[in-house]
């Protein structure tokens, strides 16, 4: 039988750190365990709080490990797509063998001479991106093992985001005790589990990334990332309103207009949907109030993707993706058409993460396992004598006369 991959995947996102534990077991993957804990260290992408960071994935990996019942020692880490920039490299492997037949140790060499390019001192590499083999004339993302010729052209693509920022989020995962397995851009996570590169064979898609903080967008095309940018408005920008009029947490805001609120004029109603009491005096909101307050910031961030996006708009056949957790606002999909293009909003679907603010962390799981055969990388995000030790325990408590099943049975199948 296989033997279960159990891999964790880390997102520090603008006001929480998220943390998705899984396993790849016969072809199938398994989300264990998600958790989600609160945090306020990072601003604009940037880490200002490095002990608030530590002490909350501390306590994600604790929570974690104390459910599963082995430790959690290594993670992945979505990094955000800050100052991204994309270099190709075509290499030339000479296939010095009796056979003349290519193996897996010229494609590790063909990547290895790629990914010791340096091309300016502020970028740091990320992601190893589409790779192009030409053998005989003939181009493939398939590694072309075994294929006969003289020469292995390969045709990388290299990521490369601010340097600053991904050693500072690695130092606070090392900090925090952790080992890190792999990093990766968090929009080419999403793209990985999305499927968004398989879309874009001839046409463009734009992928839209809504945080409380930031939105970000990632352009797509010919199977590949060709750019990101960082617009510094969030959802956090709609529910502000509500904060200054009445003195309500993003946290509350978010809630409201997530399950309360419609978000077109023709639906509104003047149903109370919130009330709470501040300084003995009681205080109520309507579902009227809360879209007045929502609705001119939301109208003006669709105007502020449109006019980021008309360049691409204007050059060719456009699709837009939304996702990231802001597009847990359900209501944002009836609003999408004012978007100068196509669009469809993408919801994980695995079962015990569908939730939008997680997609990050599922594609983090996949675009790990596609670069495991190049890399022959066989670490998991624990002990695996841990692991079957924990699993084992739980079979015998099950087989136990003590166990839960065995009492269940037993009082099912009594003539008492």
């Amino acid at each position: 039988m296989e033997r279960k991959q159990i891999f964790a995947a880390l997102e520090l996102a603008d006001h929480e750190v998220r943390l998705v534990v899984g396993e790849f077991h016969e072809t199938r993957f398994n989300v264990l365990r998600v958790e989600r804990i609160k945090s306020s260290g990072i601003v604009n992408k940037k880490i200002v709080d490095e002990r608030n960071i530590i002490n909350a994935i501390r306590k994600a990996i604790q929570n974690c490990s104390q459910t599963l019942g082995y430790k959690i020692e290594r993670v992945l880490l979505a990094i955000p797509s800050v100052d991204v920039a994309r270099f190709n490299k075509r290499i030339h492997v000479n296939v010095e063998n009796g056979s003349k037949r290519v193996r897996l140790s010229h494609i590790q060499s063909g990547v290895n001479e790629a990914i010791a390019y340096q091309p300016d001192r502020d970028l740091e590499l990320v992601n190893i991106g589409c790779i192009k083999y030409i053998t005989n004339g003939i181009t493939s993302r398939k590694m072309p093992l075994d294929e006969v010729c003289d020469v292995l052209t390969m045709s990388i693509d290299l990521l490369y985001a601010n340097k600053e920022i991904v050693y500072s989020y690695a130092r606070c995962v090392e900090k925090a005790g952790l080992e890190i397995i792999d990093i990766c851009l968090d929009s080419y996570a999403i793209a990985e589990e999305a499927a968004i590169f398989e879309q874009t064979v001839d046409k463009y898609v734009i992928l839209i990334d809504l945080q409380r903080q930031n939105t970000t967008l990632s352009l797509f095309t010919h199977g590949k990332l060709v750019n990101c940018e960082v617009l510094e408005s969030g959802y956090g920008d709609w529910i502000s309103p509500l904060k200054d009029e009445y003195q309500l947490s993003l946290d509350v805001g978010f809630r409201l207009i997530q399950n309360t609120c419609a978000l077109e004029e023709k639906e509104i109603q003047d149903s109370v949907v919130y009330i709470w009491a501040q300084g003995g005096v009681n205080h109520q909101l309507t579902e009227r109030d809360v879209y007045n307050c929502v609705i001119g910031p939301i109208r003006s961030w669709f105007a502020m993707i449109n006019e980021a996006c008309q360049p691409i708009i204007d050059s060719g056949n456009v699709n837009y993706i939304l996702s990231g957790e802001g597009l847990e606002i359900q209501e944002i999909e009836k609003l999408a058409k004012q978007l100068n293009a196509p669009s469809q909003v993408y919801v994980p679907q695995t079962i015990g993460a569908r939730d939008c603010a997680l997609v990050s962390c599922l594609g983090l799981f996949y675009s790990w396992k596609a670069q495991m055969a190049i890399r022959k990388d066989e670490r998991t995000s624990c002990d695996q004598r841990d692991v079957e030790k924990a699993v084992g325990s739980m079979g015998k408590g099950l087989d136990d006369e003590s166990g839960f099943t065995k009492k269940l049975k037993s009082m099912l199948l009594s003539d008492k």
